[in-house]
C-alpha cells in the first residue's frame, strides 16, 4: 500500500529523467516552430526575416504536396496489407511441428536485423537491376524482356522492399500470439467436424485480432517516416513518383537548402502523423481493451 509520501518520493526520483526528456523533445520542437516562419536559407543566409505563414502556404500549394501525402498513404496501406496477410500465412506455416523449426524461424526474422538502407541497396543491385539482377537474369532466360521495376513501377517497388524489412516483425508477434492459443479449441472444433477454413475463420483469426492490432499500429508510426529506401533506390523518382512527405522535406532542407521552409513541412507532417495515430487509436486500439 503505497503512501503519500511513497509517492512523493517516487515522484521525485522520476522527476529527472521527465525533465530531461521534455527538454529533448520541446526545444527541437520549438525550434522548428521558430524557423517555420522565417526566410532561412543556407544558401543566402544573408537574407531573413519573418515571413509568416508564407512557407506553410508554399508547402501546401506544392504540385509535389499531395502526390506525396497519396505515395505515403499508398506505402503505408501497401506495406499493411501485405505483412498482416503473409504475416499470418507464414505464422501458421512455421508454428507447424516440422524438423529444423528453429533454424527456420531464425531465418524468417533475420531480413528485420538488416538496415534499410542496406536492404534497399540489396534488393536495387542483386535483384532489381535491369542488366546485372537476378530477375533480369531470370526474365532473359524465360525469352522475356527485363523490367525496369525502378523506373516503371517505382512506388509498387518500395512498398515491396519495405513489406520484405517489415514481414518478419509482423510475423514474429503474429507467431508469438499464435503459440499462446489454446490447442484444446482447435482439437474439439476438429472433432466437431469443422473445416480448416472454419476453424481459422472462427477461432484462429479472432484469436490473432489483437495481435494484428499490434503490428498495425506501430508499423504505422514507423512507416509514416519511411526515408532510407527511397533515398537508396529511386530518389523520389522518376519525378514525384514515389516521393513520400519525408522525402518532400528532405529536398527542401538538404538539398534546396531551404530550412524555413522544410521547419514548416516538418509541422505539417507531425501534425498529419498525429490525425492518423488518433485515427488509429479509436477505430482500431480499442480492441486492445477487448
Amino acid at each position: 500500500m503505497s503512501t503519500t509520501s511513497t509517492r512523493a518520493a517516487a515522484r521525485l526520483m522520476v522527476a529527472p529523467s521527465v525533465i530531461l526528456l521534455f527538454i529533448w523533445m520541446i526545444v527541437p520542437l520549438a525550434l522548428t516552430l521558430y524557423f517555420s516562419f522565417r526566410l532561412y536559407r543556407l544558401l543566402s543566409p544573408d537574407r531573413s526575416g519573418w515571413v509568416g505563414l508564407n512557407n506553410y502556404a508554399w508547402f501546401l500549394n506544392s504540385p509535389d504536396f499531395w502526390t506525396a501525402i497519396i505515395n505515403t498513404l499508398l506505402l503505408v496501406g501497401g506495406v499493411l496489407i501485405i505483412t498482416v496477410i503473409l504475416g499470418i500465412l507464414i505464422a501458421i506455416l512455421i508454428d507447424q511441428p516440422i524438423w529444423g523449426q528453429g533454424p527456420l524461424r531464425i531465418l524468417v526474422i533475420s531480413p528485420f536485423f538488416v538496415m534499410p538502407p542496406v536492404a534497399a541497396s540489396i534488393w536495387e543491385n542483386l535483384f532489381m537491376h535491369p542488366q546485372n539482377g537476378l530477375l533480369a537474369a531470370a526474365a532473359q532466360g524465360l525469352g522475356y524482356q527485363p523490367i525496369l521495376f525502378l523506373e516503371s513501377y517505382p512506388m509498387s517497388s518500395v512498398i515491396f522492399i519495405v513489406s520484405w524489412e517489415w514481414l518478419p516483425f509482423a510475423t514474429l508477434i503474429l507467431l508469438t500470439a499464435l503459440q499462446s492459443m489454446s490447442s484444446e479449441q482447435m482439437e474439439a472444433a476438429e472433432m466437431d467436424g469443422a473445416s480448416a477454413v472454419s476453424r481459422f475463420r472462427y477461432l484462429v483469426l479472432p484469436h490473432l485480432s489483437r495481435a494484428i492490432t499490434v503490428v498495425i499500429l506501430i508499423q504505422t508510426i514507423f512507416l509514416l517516416g519511411i526515408f532510407g529506401e527511397i533515398f537508396t533506390t529511386t530518389q523520389g523518382g522518376p519525378g514525384a513518383a514515389s516521393t513520400t512527405l519525408p522525402y518532400m522535406i528532405y529536398k527542401q532542407a538538404l538539398i534546396a537548402k531551404d530550412i524555413g521552409r522544410a521547419a514548416a513541412g516538418g509541422l505539417i507532417a507531425v501534425i498529419l502523423a498525429n490525425i492518423v495515430a488518433i485515427f488509429l487509436m479509436r477505430g482500431i486500439g480499442k480492441h486492445l481493451d477487448a
